[in-house]
């Protein structure tokens, strides 16, 4: 097999298995495919290559409930402050080293499967979220910049707001969303999204949404549960891979 036929065989299972991922579970694609892809190529040119896909599937899931309006009222803070923390932060993704980029895509990864292993149970109370959206949404911000995975810690926090289950899938893909443009303009601005990435990007959107549809269905027939487990540990070897590289 050829190298290029290669390259293209590796993002189109990265992304088939990502979108399953997300279908199953509601969420996972860019963390999937940025540790799967983390792994053979630098950071910043596989968060560009995810723009698309992570697009697509989060404004399919925004728009699949009701509460849009409600929700922006609510969560306007930690979006305006996830979208200044991610431009500047994607400095760091530009620059760093990518072995270290790797690194702390790696941390990123083993922190977050750990939290949702473990899942403590806490909630933010309804007169604290003015001051502490704005802080959460920096620190998202400038950890979706640096290692191009936008879960910690907005995911944990926005399960903490006391929403309905609806709500929670809605608010989920309304935060990705802003968090993808964000991504999307940081790497414009720093110059590591170039008009001819954007067909491997566009590439990856068909495998992505068909096992996206794939996991919806996988969802009506296995546990959820035991799927998340298998995946959060699958994570978590894939950030002691990426995390160990500098030192090897």
């Amino acid at each position: 097999m050829n190298t290029e036929l290669s390259f293209y065989v590796l993002i189109t299972a990265t992304f088939f298995a990502a979108g399953m991922v997300k279908g199953v579970t509601g969420m996972g694609l860019p963390t999937v495919a940025m540790g799967i892809l983390g792994t053979t190529m630098p950071a910043s040119m596989a968060a560009a290559m995810l723009v698309l896909p992570s697009f697509i599937t989060n404004v399919w899931q925004l728009l699949a409930g009701p509460a849009m309006v409600k929700l922006l009222r609510r969560l306007w803070p930690l979006l305006v402050t996830i979208c200044v923390g991610t431009v500047g932060g994607s400095l760091l993704l530009v620059h760093v080293n990518p072995l270290w980029s790797g690194f702390a895509l790696g941390v990123a990864l083993m922190v977050y499967a750990v939290y949702a292993l473990v899942a403590p149970v806490f909630v933010v109370p309804v007169n604290t979220e003015r001051w502490v959206s704005p802080l959460v949404g920096l620190l998202t911000g400038i950890i979706t910049g640096a290692t191009g995975v936008f879960v910690m810690p907005a995911v944990p926090y926005i399960s903490a707001l006391n929403l309905n289950k609806d709500e929670l899938v809605q608010a989920l893909g309304l935060s990705f969303t802003v968090s993808t443009v964000a991504l999307a303009v940081g790497l414009l601005v720093h110059g590591a999204f170039r008009l001819e990435q954007l067909g491997l990007s566009t590439w990856a959107v068909f495998p992505a949404l068909l096992g996206m549809w794939l996991g919806g269905h996988v969802r009506a027939r296995i546990s959820p549960k035991r799927f998340k487990q298998f995946f959060l540990v699958f994570l978590v070897v894939l950030g002691v891979e990426l995390a160990s590289q500098p030192f090897l």
